[in-house]
């Protein structure tokens, strides 16, 4: 999503000490985060772990940030939250699970650091979310599985971009910065790696 007028407005408003500027800006960026936690946060927190309260405490981290230190300009204010966002969502990983959320090295992002991963279990299990029916329960697991392994066949970057562009909703621009390559770049990879998994599924009849 590309700043618009208003929030750049705001915005300014905001590192000029504006609170209610910030407050709006946290609260337009609210859905997207609830979206990325909800598709990142691992399945065996999902009972415990209420995505909004994860969102909320990186509001809260961003308040403290932004009356203690100037944000980086550099980084457009939602990725700056996703990031936020992400790391609550890894501390809470670790805490609960005592687990590592992503190893650093594969993390080809300007943001650096242990960031949850999507994994191919969790992308299968949206790509096939509407095989629901009873009828379909027996072929689901396999279904399931197959598209996992082709997944799994993908390069790490391939996956990870249809995973910003297709599941986190973010926008070319917003996918380049994150990934830290540019814009051309981000979107013929994805166009390229979409291509690739569709036809790969289709040959399996699974398309």
């Amino acid at each position: 999503m590309v700043a618009t007028d208003d929030n750049m407005i705001l915005l300014e408003r905001a590192d000029a000490g504006d609170p209610h500027a910030l407050g709006e800006l946290l609260e337009q960026s609210r859905e997207r985060l609830l979206q990325i936690v909800s598709f990142r946060m691992d399945q065996r927190l999902r009972s415990r772990i209420d995505p909004a309260d994860v969102v909320q405490d990186a509001f809260m981290e961003a308040t403290r940030r932004f009356g203690e230190q100037k944000r980086d300009d550099r980084i457009p204010f939602f990725l700056w939250m996703r990031l936020l966002t992400l790391q609550r969502l890894a501390e809470l990983h670790r805490r609960n699970l005592g687990v590592k959320a992503r190893d650093a090295g594969r993390e080809v992002s300007i943001f650096s650091g242990p960031l949850p991963q999507a994994t191919s279990a969790v992308i299968a299990a949206q790509l096939l979310g509407g095989l629901t029916s009873p009828s379909q329960a027996a072929i689901r697991v396999e279904t399931r599985l197959a598209v996992e392994e082709k997944l799994n066949e993908m390069e790490t970057l391939d996956r990870e971009i249809l995973v910003l562009r297709h599941f986190e909703k973010l926008s070319n621009q917003e996918t380049a910065k994150v990934l830290d390559i540019k814009q051309s770049a981000a979107s013929n990879r994805f166009i390229r790696a979409l291509k690739k998994l569709k036809a790969e599924l289709q040959e399996e009849g699974l398309g």
